[in-house]
């Protein structure tokens, strides 16, 4: 049985996710409004783009943290707008090593590169790691309101690719010998401490100013995912929670998602089994049949994921928005 309680009580971050649908913009919404009212500090941050949020709590929210009750804030991530945020820090970082003439054909660039594909989830990620690395800072429990699995699969993936990248820049330096220490510094599976040694800066001081500010930059945002893979493999500290229906495609779909993040060693808190209908329901042939259809794929439920934890919530009579109804709903999670 999934202890949502204790769950919120334990864990420093939780991510909410499942097919879209299902209902996980609500239930993140009553966990986050649950461990507020445990007395745990929690930010709940959505990345969806029709601000999910500002409908569960009925009243506007944005991309600024907010306040809705005591101990509970709230976030929108609008992916355009972290996409200009992006781009305009790389621009920034860029143009200390281009010629000024140069500044104004890098911005047309930089623009014509919003528009490819993953600009948005490279911006996402970027800004969901910075917000983790300062957040955890301030808050006793963030809660993610996004599917995870894409997400999380290419945050963990990134430390190797930056690895790849850093050397390809450096590779063809005069003096790369004095990298060596830098780059086994970068290589994946190293500890965090690692990457903070002296071996590093002592190589960094062997460059030239240029050099060192670009390797500075490389070094900083290497270390930032090597700290994001970090917690999100640390199952003390991190939770993945999947709400699914009882329904043909959200199973299929969750068994993929469950597999793809245990194969990358993350670990999976739980599911949700949403909207489920309650056994006395009308003597009507249709929902006697639905019934009998959702009945069979609980039982495919348990039987798949027969090692997670799991807790079904049952269908509410009625939409659920605001405060008050999330603040319900919660209580029916513990």
């Amino acid at each position: 049985m999934l202890n949502i309680e204790q769950l919120v009580r334990d864990k420093s971050v939780l991510f909410c996710g499942g097919k879209g649908g299902v209902g996980k913009t609500t239930l993140s919404c009553a966990i986050a409004v649950k461990a507020a009212q445990l007395g745990r500090k929690t930010l709940l941050v959505s990345t969806d783009p029709a601000h999910s949020l500002a409908d569960a709590f009925a009243r506007p929210i944005g991309g600024k943290e907010l306040c809705l009750a005591e101990n509970l804030f709230v976030l929108e991530l609008d992916p355009d707008a972290e996409v200009d945020a992006y781009l305009e820090r790389v621009l920034s970082h860029m143009r200390r090593y281009v010629n000024p003439d140069q500044v104004g054909e890098l911005r047309r660039q930089l623009q014509l590169s919003r528009q490819s594909p993953g600009a948005q989830e490279a911006a996402i990620l970027e800004r969901l790691a910075r917000l983790l690395d300062a957040g955890l800072q301030q808050y006793d429990l963030i809660v993610f309101d996004t599917a995870p699995t894409g997400h999380t699969l290419r945050l963990l993936t990134l430390p190797e690719v930056m690895s790849v990248w850093t050397e390809g820049l450096l590779k063809h330096n005069k003096r790369a010998e004095h990298l060596g220490s830098v780059l086994e510094h970068l290589t994946p599976g190293r500890s965090i401490d690692s990457l903070t040694g002296d071996a590093a800066t002592h190589a960094v001081e062997e460059l030239d100013d240029r050099q060192q500010k670009l390797l500075s930059t490389l070094l900083e945002r290497q270390r930032l995912f090597h700290r994001m893979r970090h917690l999100l493999t640390d199952p003390q500290k991190t939770g993945f929670l999947f709400v699914l229906t009882p329904e043909r495609l959200p199973i299929m779909e969750t068994e993929r998602a469950v597999n793809s993040l245990q194969e990358g060693k993350i670990g999976v808190a739980g599911l949700l089994v949403n909207r489920v209908m309650p056994e006395q329901v009308m003597e009507n042939e249709f929902w006697q049949s639905r019934l009998q259809q959702q009945q069979q794929y609980l039982a495919d439920i348990d039987q798949r994921f027969a090692g997670l934890p799991r807790q079904r919530v049952e269908l509410q009579q009625q939409d659920i928005q605001g405060l008050e109804a999330l603040s319900a709903l919660a209580s029916q999670l513990a």
